[in-house]
């Protein structure tokens, strides 16, 4: 009679248990990965969406201020979403006399780097 290993016993040694462990970590520091990606990637699209409504807000304003702005730059802050945005607009003449070229940079605090730009066109030509 063989007591040491009876054909009746499974089970799994020491060995494929820490293998199977190390698997498990492994794909669970790949998700972990895999989710902080996403979620900085969720943070860089608000930023940009909320930065698009502000350049669309700037161009609006202007429009309305005065259907034909004089050329030149201008800047600003304002407040969305519960943060502080600084834009900065370009009027220029084109080829048309009687249409001006707007162009709105955005940046989300005290970035270089615009989060989002938008151009559109006022003038006297257009209805």
């Amino acid at each position: 009679m063989n007591l040491r290993h009876p054909k009746s016993a499974h089970g799994f040694t020491l060995i494929e248990v820490l293998v199977a462990l190390a698997v498990v970590a492994l794909a669970l520091l790949a998700l972990v990965r895999t989710t902080s990606v996403q979620v900085r990637s969720f943070d860089a699209l608000r930023e940009r969406t909320l930065a698009g409504w502000v350049a669309a807000d700037v161009l609006a304003q202007t429009r309305l201020e005065n259907r034909f702005p004089a050329t030149g730059r201008g800047d600003g802050h304002m407040q969305l979403a519960g943060r502080d945005w600084r834009w900065t607009r370009e009027v220029q003449a084109t080829a048309n006399t009687d249409i001006r070229r707007i162009d709105v940079r955005v940046f989300a605090g005290d970035t270089a780097e615009p989060s989002a730009m938008l151009s559109g066109f006022s003038g006297t030509a257009l209805p």
